[in-house]
């Protein structure tokens, strides 16, 4: 009986040990599901594309969730401009041309089509300036139907980028992404209004980043892409794969004249980043106008002096306007620019964009080389009134 007893206890206590144990486990494995069930739920929510199931079975992948978010927010832009012309034919003679009275103006309505991006719940829009130049009246159709009328709130020619305001409740504003960390590779989707079909979308990939050179706008920092576009796109969302907003579809390539090339690309279209579209807004918004720094020199890229470095692109000062910032801080012409507030400059494009930036009155520290001498010097950024330069 004792030995009984003993034997009962030890297999009471070894229960009691597992049962211990495995309430005990409850509390880990139960925050180990709903962690993983979260991160499941992200993932399909956030960063994975829709999957979708064919009749078949089959598995198809779909951006109709990111189609979904960003639609709403990309606008169809029509406007009409009057064009005053006149008939002039050459008299046959002196006498008819004193007989007969001067032709007699005609008017006649031009009308143009682009797109545009819902940036505030005020009814902010971003577009480019080639869509609504000279317009003498601008609407803007929504994708739910309305309408509403649109004025100019400002034009920036430097970028192509212009802001209208419509006035309409419950509008929807696009979601932001960040066009600095953009890759090439990434799905993109270009949402606009191809020759006045209304809201279309089309899919590719970002095909290059930073693409310039174009002079066709003086900031030119493109992201390059293959979804199709055509004439009418202009000025509407190129979204990435979650429906945020990477930048304002605003050329097509065609690799000819661009006056007489045809309404459709031929696989390089170009979008003006967001970020900095987002800078042209809210000057253009707050001053009517894009507020840009300003050193005043010309620079022109030169190899790097540093042998351990021989890829390195700096640059040289080749001209200075009279009394600029650049001046009064101590920079010579044949200067060579090398750091831009302790970082190595790359060229001059980037450090343009960089400088046009900056606030008149910002303090910049710039590091030049001058014969075998490295100087540190201090400018205070001056403001931007004439054609880009540094």
């Amino acid at each position: 009986m004792v030995g009984q007893a003993i034997i009962y206890n030890g297999r009471a206590i070894q229960h009691t040990a597992a049962f211990l144990m495995l309430n005990s486990l409850r509390f880990f494995i139960w925050p180990v599901i709903a962690g993983l069930l979260a991160a499941l739920l992200i993932l399909d929510r956030w960063v994975l594309p829709r999957v979708a199931i064919t009749a078949n079975g089959d598995p198809v992948m779909s951006y109709a969730a990111a189609v979904r978010s960003a639609t709403p927010a990309v606008v169809n832009i029509y406007t009409a401009k009057l064009i005053t012309s006149r008939s002039n034919p050459l008299p046959a003679d002196v006498f008819s041309a004193l007989s007969n009275p001067p032709p007699a103006e005609r008017q006649r309505i031009e009308r143009s089509l682009g797109s545009g991006v819902i940036m505030s719940a005020e009814g902010h829009i971003l577009t480019n300036n080639h869509v609504i130049h000279e317009a003498d009246a601008i609407q803007v159709l929504l994708q739910d139907g309305r309408s509403a009328n649109a004025v100019v709130i400002g034009t920036d020619p430097a970028t192509d980028l212009a802001v209208l305001k419509i006035n309409l409740p419950d509008l929807q504003p696009i979601t932001l992404g960040n066009s600095d960390i953009a890759r090439v590779g990434d799905i993109v989707l270009a949402i606009g209004n191809p020759l006045g079909f209304g809201h279309s979308v089309t899919q590719g990939i970002v095909s290059a980043l930073g693409r310039y050179g174009l002079q066709l706008s003086a900031y030119e920092d493109y992201i390059q892409t293959d979804a199709i576009i055509h004439l009418g796109n202009s000025g509407g969302a190129l979204v990435n794969a979650r429906g945020e907003l990477l930048g304002i579809n605003t050329l097509i390539y065609t690799g000819a004249d661009q006056s007489r090339g045809t309404p459709t690309g031929i696989g390089i279209s170009l979008a003006t980043p967001v970020n900095m579209a987002l800078f042209v807004m809210e000057d253009l918004i707050r001053y009517g106008e894009v507020i840009r720094g300003w050193l005043g020199v010309s620079v022109a890229p030169v190899r790097g002096l540093n042998e351990r470095q021989p890829g390195m692109q700096l640059l040289e000062v080749t001209a200075m306007a009279q009394d600029s910032p650049a001046q009064r801080a101590g920079i010579q012409v044949r200067d060579i620019i090398t750091h831009i507030d302790g970082e190595p400059v790359q060229d001059g494009r980037i450090t343009m964009h960089r400088i046009a930036q900056l606030r008149p009155g910002d303090n910049i520290d710039i590091t030049v080389q001058r014969g075998q001498q490295s100087i540190d010097l201090r400018a205070i950024v001056g403001t931007l009134r004439h054609s880009p330069t540094l």
